[in-house]
């Protein structure tokens, strides 16, 4: 059962709405207008008309007082008070009556102008005192009206109404923050629908204008990286062909050789960077393609293993009869391989060799590589998966690597539709990546 909000929530709600205060000062606003409107009126009706009703009223009481004649008569005064919406009492040494004995008593004021239930008297010459005041008003006699409900109604639906046209003129809102957060992430195939051609449609279109310069720009810049790489690996390829067909010493341990050790070492990270930059920008790019086919998760880790001499110490943890799964071999090879080298670089003084588990997890797999490291600190976390990105303790060439691996792995897991989970295990670091149970119903 949902709880009603609190009064500090309703609150903080109420200042984040602009419609809610539009509509509060709508009705403030109206509530003023209808009271000045209302004091204004009673102002006039209670100086100027005063003045101009006094002599009236007083000749009607004295009309009022000769029909009921001296003696006051009774009979008269009951016909009286049942036709007309007043009430009367009458005082003096013969008659002692009223009209309405349930009422209370009202004390007198003399002349005109007290209250709707003061009395207005009259001396007659026989020594009795005839008081008039407010009776039953023709309202009172019959059944309830229902005019203040329909009042009531008619309020309420005039603040429906209010706050309905209010959030018509700030739809647009809804759809520009909609859109900015899907421009926040990458998305600017879908613009910000225009509505209307005012204010905020105007800057629906700016916005809309702003996102396509910022498309223009990123596209121009994943087609210079691109280019400069492809352009690159050309001369590289080349360098490293000569590198290799340089003479070496006789005995092999000379000088030069250690200086064409370290040339290739360094030719084979560039081309290693150059590569991860081309696969980055393929994934990054909303075209991306992945080649799909049912793949065995178990299988392809047993052959990535094979494949890096330095795994052949690592600790395999894979559950039987997991499903196929339809994921791009080749990407995942190249997640499988960065995540793998990740946590053989930070094991090198563990006690323990890095693990890979794979389980079953929601009709899907959960694959997670864990290593027995010292960990990061946990501030680094988040932005472990961001390009170019290393912590403070891998910044030494012992280490190596430039700072793509973490964010290439994020990229293939979004290509899959999934998200990349890095945690501090106490000690080391552990990577999780969960592939749903849709991926093994397609083929």
């Amino acid at each position: 059962m949902t709880q009603p909000p609190t009064a500090p929530a309703a609150r903080r709600r109420w200042r984040h709405s602009l419609r809610l205060r539009l509509v509060t000062v709508f009705l403030l606003l109206a509530l003023a207008m209808a009271a000045v409107f209302m004091g204004g009126m009673q102002r006039i009706f209670s100086t100027g008309w005063r003045d101009a009703a006094r002599p009236l009223v007083a000749d009607y009481m004295d009309r009022l007082v000769q029909e009921i004649g001296t003696p006051p008569d009774v009979a008269r005064a009951q016909a009286l008070a049942e036709r007309l919406p007043i009430a009367i009492r009458i005082e003096g040494p013969r008659v002692n009556w009223q009209s309405h004995p349930d009422r209370p008593e009202h004390r007198e004021r003399p002349g005109f102008g007290g209250r709707a239930g003061d009395w207005l008297s009259r001396p007659t010459a026989d020594g009795h005192r005839v008081s008039f005041g407010l009776g039953t008003v023709p309202w009172q006699r019959g059944p309830h009206s229902p005019v203040g409900w329909i009042t009531l109604a008619l309020l309420l639906a005039l603040i429906a109404a209010a706050y309905a046209y209010v959030r018509h003129l700030l739809r647009p809102l809804d759809d520009i923050g909609a859109g900015a957060e899907r421009f926040g992430h990458g998305d600017f195939d879908t613009p910000i629908p225009l509505r209307r051609r005012d204010e905020l449609g105007d800057l629906a279109q700016r916005i809309n204008t702003m996102a396509q310069d910022i498309k223009g720009m990123l596209d121009a810049k994943r087609g210079l990286l691109l280019a400069l790489s492809h352009e690159l690996r050309s001369p590289l390829t080349r360098a490293r062909l000569n590198a290799e067909l340089l003479p070496t010493s006789a005995d092999g341990c000379g000088a030069g050789e250690a200086e064409r050790a370290a040339l290739l070492r360094d030719l084979n990270e560039m081309r290693d960077l150059i590569s991860d930059l081309l696969e980055s920008e393929r994934l990054a790019s909303p075209h991306a393609m992945l080649q799909r086919e049912p793949v065995d998760l178990a299988a392809l880790v047993r052959e990535v293993v094979a494949d890096m001499p330095d795994a052949a110490a690592v600790t395999l943890d894979l559950a039987a009869d997991l499903p196929a799964l339809a994921l791009d071999r080749t990407r995942m090879r190249l997640l499988l391989r960065n995540l793998l080298d990740n946590a053989l670089r930070y094991s090198a003084e563990a006690g323990q060799p890095p693990r890979i588990t794979l389980t079953r997890r929601d009709g899907g797999v959960l694959l997670e590589v864990r290593d027995f490291g010292p960990g990061v600190d946990a501030e680094q976390l988040a932005r472990l998966t961001e390009p170019f990105y290393r912590t403070d303790s891998a910044r030494q060439r012992t280490t190596g690597g430039v700072g793509l691996g973490m964010y290439l792995c994020q990229l293939v897991a979004q290509a899959h539709g999934t998200q990349l989970e890095v945690g501090n295990g106490g000690p080391g670091l552990w990577v999780r990546v969960v592939f749903g149970r849709d991926l093994s119903s397609r083929t």
